[in-house]
């Protein structure tokens, strides 16, 4: 609403409407969000070769080596 001595450049600019808000926010939900998802299959290969790494160094739950440890 405007003052007495209000302008329109001290009104907060429009919304559209909710159905446009809608359908953005899914737009972006299903091509942004996603676009740096991976496939289940590479997330498996990947954890399974740093647990390989970790177990040929010998880091086990304390995470160092044993050696070090003593």
């Amino acid at each position: 609403m405007l003052h007495a001595r209000g302008t329109l450049a001290q009104l907060p600019p429009p919304q559209p409407p909710p159905a446009q808000t809608r359908a953005l926010h899914r737009y972006l939900r299903r091509h942004i969000a996603n676009a740096n998802a991976r496939h289940p299959d590479v997330l498996a290969a990947q954890r399974k070769e740093r647990a390989r790494i970790r177990s040929e160094k010998g880091i086990h739950w304390g995470g160092r080596p044993l050696a070090a440890a003593a």
